[in-house]
Protein backbone atom coordinates (compact mmCIF):
# COMPACT_ATOMS: atom_id res chain seq x y z
CA UNK A 1 0.00 0.00 0.00
CA UNK A 2 1.39 3.32 -1.00
CA UNK A 3 2.07 6.11 1.36
CA UNK A 4 -0.56 8.19 -0.36
CA UNK A 5 -3.24 5.61 0.28
CA UNK A 6 -2.20 5.26 3.88
CA UNK A 7 -2.39 9.00 4.25
CA UNK A 8 -5.81 9.07 2.71
CA UNK A 9 -7.00 6.34 5.01
CA UNK A 10 -5.56 8.15 8.01
CA UNK A 11 -7.21 11.40 6.96
CA UNK A 12 -10.52 9.64 6.52
CA UNK A 13 -10.18 7.99 9.92
CA UNK A 14 -9.32 11.30 11.46
CA UNK A 15 -12.35 12.92 9.85
CA UNK A 16 -14.53 10.05 11.00
CA UNK A 17 -13.24 10.35 14.55
CA UNK A 18 -13.64 14.10 14.41
CA UNK A 19 -17.18 13.73 13.05
CA UNK A 20 -18.07 11.22 15.71
CA UNK A 21 -16.55 13.42 18.35
CA UNK A 22 -18.43 16.43 17.00
CA UNK A 23 -21.74 14.58 17.07
CA UNK A 24 -21.02 13.30 20.53
CA UNK A 25 -20.15 16.80 21.70
CA UNK A 26 -23.36 18.26 20.24
CA UNK A 27 -25.41 15.49 21.82
CA UNK A 28 -23.67 16.05 25.13
CA UNK A 29 -24.21 19.78 24.97
CA UNK A 30 -27.85 19.30 23.98
CA UNK A 31 -28.34 16.74 26.72
CA UNK A 32 -26.73 18.93 29.36
CA UNK A 33 -28.28 22.26 28.37
CA UNK A 34 -31.88 21.14 27.87
CA UNK A 35 -32.52 20.43 31.55
CA UNK A 36 -30.85 23.72 32.39
CA UNK A 37 -33.18 25.56 30.05
CA UNK A 38 -36.17 23.73 31.44
CA UNK A 39 -34.97 24.43 34.98
CA UNK A 40 -34.56 28.10 34.13
CA UNK A 41 -38.07 28.22 32.69
CA UNK A 42 -39.41 26.53 35.76
CA UNK A 43 -37.50 28.97 37.96
CA UNK A 44 -38.92 31.91 36.04
CA UNK A 45 -42.40 30.47 36.32
CA UNK A 46 -42.00 29.90 40.06
CA UNK A 47 -40.56 33.36 40.48
CA UNK A 48 -43.51 34.85 38.63
CA UNK A 49 -45.92 32.77 40.69
CA UNK A 50 -44.21 33.83 43.90
CA UNK A 51 -44.29 37.45 42.84
CA UNK A 52 -47.98 37.14 42.01
CA UNK A 53 -48.62 35.45 45.34
CA UNK A 54 -46.69 38.17 47.16
CA UNK A 55 -48.70 40.83 45.33
CA UNK A 56 -51.90 39.00 46.25
CA UNK A 57 -50.89 38.84 49.89
CA UNK A 58 -49.90 42.49 49.81
CA UNK A 59 -53.21 43.47 48.19
CA UNK A 60 -55.14 41.51 50.78
CA UNK A 61 -53.03 43.02 53.54
CA UNK A 62 -53.63 46.53 52.23
CA UNK A 63 -57.34 45.79 51.90
CA UNK A 64 -57.38 44.44 55.44
CA UNK A 65 -55.54 47.50 56.71
CA UNK A 66 -58.00 49.83 54.97
CA UNK A 67 -60.95 47.86 56.30
CA UNK A 68 -59.49 47.83 59.80
CA UNK A 69 -58.80 51.56 59.58
CA UNK A 70 -62.35 52.16 58.39
CA UNK A 71 -63.72 50.12 61.27
CA UNK A 72 -61.47 51.97 63.69
CA UNK A 73 -62.63 55.33 62.32
CA UNK A 74 -66.26 54.24 62.62
CA UNK A 75 -65.70 52.99 66.15
CA UNK A 76 -64.00 56.27 67.06
CA UNK A 77 -66.88 58.27 65.61
CA UNK A 78 -69.42 56.13 67.43
CA UNK A 79 -67.48 56.56 70.65
CA UNK A 80 -67.39 60.31 70.15
CA UNK A 81 -71.12 60.39 69.43
CA UNK A 82 -71.82 58.25 72.50
CA UNK A 83 -69.59 60.47 74.60
CA UNK A 84 -71.35 63.58 73.33
CA UNK A 85 -74.77 62.05 73.98
CA UNK A 86 -73.69 61.07 77.48
CA UNK A 87 -72.30 64.54 78.05
CA UNK A 88 -75.50 66.15 76.80
CA UNK A 89 -77.54 63.88 79.04
CA UNK A 90 -75.35 64.74 82.01
CA UNK A 91 -75.69 68.44 81.29
CA UNK A 92 -79.46 68.03 80.95
CA UNK A 93 -79.63 66.31 84.34
CA UNK A 94 -77.34 68.90 85.93
CA UNK A 95 -79.46 71.72 84.53
CA UNK A 96 -82.55 70.43 86.35
CA UNK A 97 -82.91 73.02 89.08
CA UNK A 98 -86.42 72.08 90.10
CA UNK A 99 -85.70 70.01 93.18
CA UNK A 100 -88.20 70.48 95.93
CA UNK A 101 -90.42 68.72 98.42
CA UNK A 102 -93.56 69.55 96.49
CA UNK A 103 -94.74 71.24 93.32
CA UNK A 104 -96.60 73.89 95.29
CA UNK A 105 -93.41 75.85 95.94
CA UNK A 106 -92.13 75.88 92.36
CA UNK A 107 -95.10 75.72 89.97
CA UNK A 108 -97.36 78.71 89.55
CA UNK A 109 -101.01 77.94 88.89
CA UNK A 110 -100.52 74.31 89.85
CA UNK A 111 -104.28 73.84 90.13
CA UNK A 112 -104.51 74.26 86.36
CA UNK A 113 -102.27 71.24 85.76
CA UNK A 114 -104.03 67.94 85.42
CA UNK A 115 -102.47 64.46 85.40
CA UNK A 116 -102.37 62.95 81.95
CA UNK A 117 -100.24 59.82 82.28
CA UNK A 118 -97.63 58.25 84.51
CA UNK A 119 -95.08 55.46 84.55
CA UNK A 120 -93.22 53.70 87.34
CA UNK A 121 -89.89 51.91 87.00
CA UNK A 122 -88.49 49.78 89.80
CA UNK A 123 -84.88 49.13 90.66
CA UNK A 124 -82.97 46.24 92.12
CA UNK A 125 -81.55 46.42 95.61
CA UNK A 126 -78.91 49.17 95.81
CA UNK A 127 -79.17 49.72 92.03
CA UNK A 128 -79.60 52.94 90.05
CA UNK A 129 -79.23 51.56 86.52
CA UNK A 130 -82.13 51.25 84.08
CA UNK A 131 -82.86 47.78 82.75
CA UNK A 132 -84.11 47.02 79.24
CA UNK A 133 -87.60 46.61 80.66
CA UNK A 134 -87.32 50.02 82.33
CA UNK A 135 -86.31 51.61 79.03
CA UNK A 136 -89.22 49.96 77.24
CA UNK A 137 -91.66 51.35 79.80
CA UNK A 138 -90.14 54.83 79.52
CA UNK A 139 -90.25 54.63 75.72
CA UNK A 140 -93.98 53.81 75.83
CA UNK A 141 -94.53 56.68 78.21
CA UNK A 142 -92.47 59.13 76.12
CA UNK A 143 -94.51 58.32 73.01
CA UNK A 144 -97.27 60.48 74.51
CA UNK A 145 -95.03 63.51 74.84
CA UNK A 146 -94.89 64.20 71.12
CA UNK A 147 -98.40 65.63 71.10
CA UNK A 148 -98.27 67.08 74.62
CA UNK A 149 -98.34 70.84 75.08
CA UNK A 150 -97.57 73.01 78.10
CA UNK A 151 -96.64 70.08 80.26
CA UNK A 152 -94.32 69.28 83.14
CA UNK A 153 -92.89 66.01 84.37
CA UNK A 154 -92.96 65.28 88.08
CA UNK A 155 -90.20 62.78 88.88
CA UNK A 156 -90.36 61.16 92.30
CA UNK A 157 -87.63 58.80 93.41
CA UNK A 158 -87.55 56.54 96.40
CA UNK A 159 -85.79 53.72 98.22
CA UNK A 160 -86.75 51.07 100.71
CA UNK A 161 -85.93 51.47 104.38
CA UNK A 162 -82.74 49.41 104.30
CA UNK A 163 -79.54 51.33 105.06
CA UNK A 164 -78.65 54.80 106.36
CA UNK A 165 -81.00 57.68 105.53
CA UNK A 166 -78.28 59.80 103.89
CA UNK A 167 -77.18 56.95 101.64
CA UNK A 168 -80.80 56.32 100.62
CA UNK A 169 -81.19 60.00 99.86
CA UNK A 170 -78.24 59.91 97.47
CA UNK A 171 -79.39 56.59 95.98
CA UNK A 172 -82.87 57.94 95.26
CA UNK A 173 -81.29 60.96 93.55
CA UNK A 174 -79.19 58.71 91.32
CA UNK A 175 -82.29 56.73 90.37
CA UNK A 176 -84.25 59.85 89.48
CA UNK A 177 -81.30 61.29 87.57
CA UNK A 178 -80.98 58.05 85.56
CA UNK A 179 -84.59 58.43 84.40
CA UNK A 180 -84.19 62.13 83.64
CA UNK A 181 -80.98 61.57 81.69
CA UNK A 182 -82.57 58.84 79.61
CA UNK A 183 -85.66 60.86 78.70
CA UNK A 184 -83.75 64.10 78.14
CA UNK A 185 -81.04 62.60 75.93
CA UNK A 186 -83.25 60.28 73.85
CA UNK A 187 -86.28 62.50 73.40
CA UNK A 188 -84.78 65.96 73.69
CA UNK A 189 -86.99 67.00 76.60
CA UNK A 190 -86.01 70.39 77.96
CA UNK A 191 -84.54 70.38 81.45
CA UNK A 192 -86.99 72.94 82.79
CA UNK A 193 -89.87 70.51 82.30
CA UNK A 194 -88.53 68.15 84.96
CA UNK A 195 -89.48 68.59 88.61
CA UNK A 196 -87.79 66.21 91.03
CA UNK A 197 -90.02 65.86 94.03
CA UNK A 198 -89.50 64.21 97.39
CA UNK A 199 -86.11 62.75 96.41
CA UNK A 200 -84.51 60.89 99.27
CA UNK A 201 -87.26 61.53 101.77
CA UNK A 202 -88.00 57.83 102.15
CA UNK A 203 -91.60 58.44 101.23
CA UNK A 204 -93.15 55.01 101.23
CA UNK A 205 -95.64 53.81 98.65
CA UNK A 206 -95.85 50.36 100.26
CA UNK A 207 -94.92 48.84 103.63
CA UNK A 208 -91.23 48.01 104.03
CA UNK A 209 -92.10 44.99 106.13
CA UNK A 210 -92.36 42.69 103.08
CA UNK A 211 -90.06 41.97 100.14
CA UNK A 212 -92.76 43.07 97.69
CA UNK A 213 -93.30 46.30 99.59
CA UNK A 214 -89.58 47.07 99.57
CA UNK A 215 -89.46 46.33 95.83
CA UNK A 216 -92.25 48.82 95.19
CA UNK A 217 -90.43 51.48 97.21
CA UNK A 218 -87.27 51.11 95.11
CA UNK A 219 -88.84 53.15 92.34
CA UNK A 220 -89.04 56.29 90.26
CA UNK A 221 -92.48 57.57 89.34
CA UNK A 222 -92.81 59.95 86.39
CA UNK A 223 -96.05 61.91 86.25
CA UNK A 224 -97.08 63.85 83.13
CA UNK A 225 -99.15 66.92 84.00
CA UNK A 226 -100.58 69.46 81.56
CA UNK A 227 -102.46 72.72 81.99
CA UNK A 228 -104.28 72.20 78.68
CA UNK A 229 -107.67 70.94 79.79
CA UNK A 230 -108.73 69.66 76.38
CA UNK A 231 -105.50 67.69 76.03
CA UNK A 232 -105.96 66.10 79.44
CA UNK A 233 -109.51 65.08 78.60
CA UNK A 234 -108.51 63.69 75.21
CA UNK A 235 -105.55 61.76 76.63
CA UNK A 236 -107.69 60.29 79.40
CA UNK A 237 -110.27 59.29 76.80
CA UNK A 238 -107.63 57.65 74.65
CA UNK A 239 -106.21 55.77 77.60
CA UNK A 240 -109.67 54.58 78.55
CA UNK A 241 -110.31 53.32 75.03
CA UNK A 242 -107.05 51.45 74.92
CA UNK A 243 -107.77 49.31 77.97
Amino acid sequence: MSIYRLGALGLAASLAVAGATGCATKNYVRTQTTPLVEHTDQLDAKTAANNQQIRGVDDRAQSGIKQAQGSADTATQNAQNASKAAGDAQIAASDVVHRADSLDSVVKGLDNYKPVANVTVNFGFDKAVLTNDDRDQLDSFAAQLGSARSYILEVTGGTDSTGPAQYNYELSQRRADAVVQYLASKYGIAAHRFYLIGIGKDKEVAPNTTAEGRRQNRRVVVQLLSNMSDQGTQSASNQGGAR
